[in-house]
C-alpha cells in the first residue's frame, strides 16, 4: 500500500507534529521565564516558531497563564502614567516580527494545501483506476475494430478504383469500336 496515502500513517504524522510544537512552545515558556523576559503568547509563538493560536490551547495556555501569574507576583510595579512603556524601535521589531509571521503561517497554508491537492488526487486516482482499466479496454477494442474497418474499406476502395479503371478501359474501348462501325457504315452507303 501507497505511504504517503495512508490516513493512518498521515494521522500520526500530524500527531506527532503537534506534540513536537506543543513542546517546543513548552521549552519556549521556560526560556522566557528563566531569562526573566515578560511571557506573552505572541513571544512564545516567535521563538517556538508555531502559530500563536497554538499558545492559546488547552495544554499550553494554562502553563502560559501560570508563568505570568508568577512573573507578576515577582515583577516590581507598573510604570507610572506618561512614562512610555514602548519605543517606537520595539514596535518597529514588533511589526517586523509579525510580518515575518504572517509570512511563515502564509508559507505553511500554501504547503499544506498542496500537500492536501496531492494526497487528494492520489486518492481519487485510486477509487477510479478500475473505471480507467475498464474504459482503456473498451477504448483499445474500439481502437481494433475501426482500424479493421479503415483496413477492409482501404482494400475495398483499391479493388473498386481497379475494377472502375478497367471499365472505364472498356468503355474507352466500345466507343472506339462504335466509332468504326459508324465510319464503315457511312463510307458503304
Amino acid at each position: 500500500m501507497n505511504r504517503q496515502g495512508n490516513p493512518d500513517v498521515l494521522a500520526q504524522a500530524r500527531r506527532r507534529d503537534s506534540l513536537d510544537k506543543r513542546q517546543r512552545a513548552l521549552t519556549a515558556l521556560a526560556a522566557l521565564e528563566r531569562d526573566g523576559t515578560k511571557v506573552t503568547h505572541a513571544a512564545i509563538a516567535r521563538i517556538a516558531r508555531v502559530s500563536t493560536w497554538l499558545t492559546y490551547t488547552d495544554g499550553i495556555r494554562e502553563h502560559i497563564q501560570a508563568a505570568r501569574h508568577r512573573q507578576a507576583s515577582t515583577q516590581p510595579p507598573a510604570p507610572t502614567q506618561g512614562t512610555p512603556t514602548t519605543t517606537p524601535a520595539g514596535l518597529r521589531a514588533e511589526l517586523h516580527l509579525a510580518r515575518q509571521e504572517i509570512k511563515n503561517l502564509r508559507q505553511e497554508r500554501d504547503r499544506l494545501r498542496d500537500a492536501l491537492r496531492h494526497q487528494l488526487g492520489q486518492q481519487l486516482d485510486t477509487l477510479h483506476a478500475p473505471d480507467l482499466t475498464t474504459r482503456l479496454e473498451e477504448l483499445t477494442r474500439n481502437n481494433h475494430q475501426l482500424a479493421d474497418q479503415l483496413q477492409h474499406a482501404t482494400e475495398e476502395n483499391a479493388a473498386l478504383r481497379h475494377r472502375t479503371a478497367s471499365l472505364e478501359e472498356d468503355l474507352t474501348a466500345a466507343r472506339t469500336s462504335l466509332r468504326r462501325m459508324i465510319r464503315n457504315e457511312n463510307l458503304n452507303e
